[in-house]
């Protein structure tokens, strides 16, 4: 909205032309996020602690979590808003993928907020089955890919992956895109789900992806750093640099009030809406396999899920872990909850800093 209004002023106003350029927009949009969180984070806060909308802690979790019962969740609210806000303020919203971006980002959004929702109501920790979340997921995934595929948001050649470490191994996945799209929106949203189960865990790790992937779009969009790094170029796709930069400034004002002791959770509410729009853009900029790698702590959460379930239903009730996701099993290891968080969010650094090193080393 601002650089549209800013262009009607390029020759009567100095400087009026940067506003042109995406990283300058992208900075303006994280401080925007940034400072809309700071200042609407305690209203938010206090509406939640007047509806009641206290946090319900497992009893078969580790027992030190107890004491965070009644704490406000539904905090995702909070952090969709505020990247909304800025998104529309400093993105150039002709541009199509801004707008499929906040789809996942809205429609994830609105089924955590359904689910966190209904588990309030009940009073009790259970919300939506997990097949009708599985279900709700689908159709936006659908969607979002439908669209995606429908206006070209993936550039040439839309059906091929570009492998990190390879330049010229781009596998093609053909007919199999929409349930790939499907799998990398729905695994990523679950990913940074099961993540968020620490104060500051999930929040502090998507903050560092966001902001390699803010690097990732902007190189995808400028066809000259694309062509010399390898990267499939995307035409459009520097725009979400800008997208990205407000979820990264959300995510740090986000982190302002859920650090450790928590003010206040995100839920699934922001937890499923921040994944979602992660999972679109890295699609969108095809570096949807790049973000295993940066995203390396939520699929180590993941997958440690996997295996426990696995293992438990296969080998007769035996566990890998002392208990899942990983980070309680550091836990029930010794470690403090803010030990945990910190190494954890080193790991999430060290991820992001090989999945850049991999553009060199393609």
């Amino acid at each position: 909205m601002i650089p549209w209004i800013f262009q009607h002023f390029r020759d009567l106003l100095p400087g009026a032309t940067v506003f042109r350029y995406v990283t300058f927009r992208a900075a303006l949009a994280a401080a925007t996020a940034f400072l809309l969180s700071l200042l609407l984070g305690p209203l938010v806060i206090r509406t939640l602690k007047r509806l009641k909308m206290g946090q319900h802690i497992r009893e078969e979790g580790p027992q030190h979590h107890q004491s965070k019962a009644g704490t406000p969740t539904m905090g995702g609210i909070l952090v969709l808003l505020v990247i909304l806000l800025s998104t529309l303020l400093w993105c150039d919203l002709k541009s199509g993928a801004i707008w499929v971006a906040l789809m996942a980002l809205l429609g994830f959004g609105c089924v955590g907020a359904f689910d966190d929702a209904q588990k309030l109501l009940k009073r009790q920790n259970l919300g939506l089955r997990s097949w009708q979340k599985m279900l709700l997921l689908t159709v936006i995934s659908l969607v979002v890919g439908g669209l995606i595929l429908h206006f070209g948001l993936r550039g040439q050649a839309t059906s091929q992956l570009s492998m990190p470490f390879f330049k010229n191994f781009r596998p093609d996945v053909g007919i199999f895109l929409l349930p790939w799209i499907w799998l990398v929106m729905v695994g990523t949203s679950n990913a940074v789900n099961l993540t968020d189960g620490l104060d500051g865990l999930a929040i502090g790790g998507m903050l560092v992806v966001a902001l390699t992937f803010a690097l990732l779009a902007y190189v995808a969009g400028h066809a000259r750093m694309a062509n010399y790094l390898f990267v499939p170029f995307v035409p459009g796709g520097a725009e979400l640099t800008v997208f990205m930069g407000a979820m990264a400034g959300a995510s740090l004002g986000f982190l302002w009030f859920n650090a450790h002791p928590a003010e206040v959770f995100m839920g699934d509410t922001g937890s499923l809406g921040l994944g979602g729009a992660l999972g679109a853009v890295a699609l969108m900029i095809k570096q949807e396999l790049l973000l295993v790698i940066a995203g390396g702590v939520f699929v180590l959460e993941a997958v440690s899920v996997i295996l426990q379930v696995g293992s438990y239903k296969l080998r007769g009730g035996k566990r890998i872990f002392r208990m899942a996701p990983f980070h309680h099993h550091l836990e029930l290891g010794g470690l403090k909850e803010t030990k945990v968080v910190i190494r954890l969010w080193i790991t999430a650094i060290v991820c992001s800093i090989l999945a850049l090193s991999s553009l060199k080393l393609r």
